[in-house]
């Protein structure tokens, strides 16, 4: 497959500005994911780049976070061929719902679209309880994480990268005047 970084580029992942992200931190760099999470024939080629890597750690169930990670998961799952499950928002946390039932022997492999501080790994961490023992990795398709999380390892990704992070107090586009924008949430135009 051709260069991560050249697909990202070519499909207008990666946008230069002034953004909010999701962890409440600013950046000058954001990751619109949906440009890839829309094509899941995209997706899923890019997931088998990492076939090898997921396979071996023996994966029976793949879980993520709606809207984004949901989707990962169900294209991890789907590439191999195991149940996938999504977690739902209850304000700031998260819960696994609709009778989604983890076996006692599942290998859990949580995933998610972004990550930036491990937020949302840490909730869906979180929300498993004492299941949490049966995680076996952790996938995401963009890490621009600057710190390592102690408890998201084995950690797979499919593009790994250092893009700045500021707090909003400290922000220096904040100071220079650059508007500031949220993506993500916000309703979609109509052409």
């Amino acid at each position: 497959m051709e260069n991560i970084r050249q697909i990202l580029e070519e499909n207008k992942v990666i946008l230069k500005g002034h953004f909010l992200l999701s962890s409440g931190l600013h950046s000058d760099t954001y990751f619109e994911k949906y440009r890839l999470l829309e094509k899941p024939y995209l997706i899923g080629e890019i997931i088998k780049t990492k076939e090898n890597v997921i396979r071996s750690l023996g994966i029976t169930l793949c879980i993520g976070p709606l809207t984004g990670g949901a989707l990962v998961a169900f294209a991890v799952g789907r590439m191999l061929k195991v149940k996938a499950f999504y977690m739902e928002k209850a304000g700031e946390d998260l819960l696994l719902k609709r009778d989604f039932l983890i076996g006692k022997d599942d290998r859990i492999l949580l995933c998610d679209d972004v990550m930036t501080t491990g937020g949302s790994f840490k909730k869906m961490i979180k929300c498993l309880g004492p299941d949490a023992t049966k995680i076996h990795g952790f996938f995401v398709l963009i890490d621009r994480s600057v710190a390592s999380c102690e408890e998201i390892v084995p950690l797979i990704s499919i593009y790994k990268t250092h893009a700045a992070t500021y707090e909003p107090e400290n922000c220096p586009l904040c100071k220079q005047g650059v508007p500031l924008e949220k993506r993500g949430s916000s309703p979609t135009p109509r052409l």
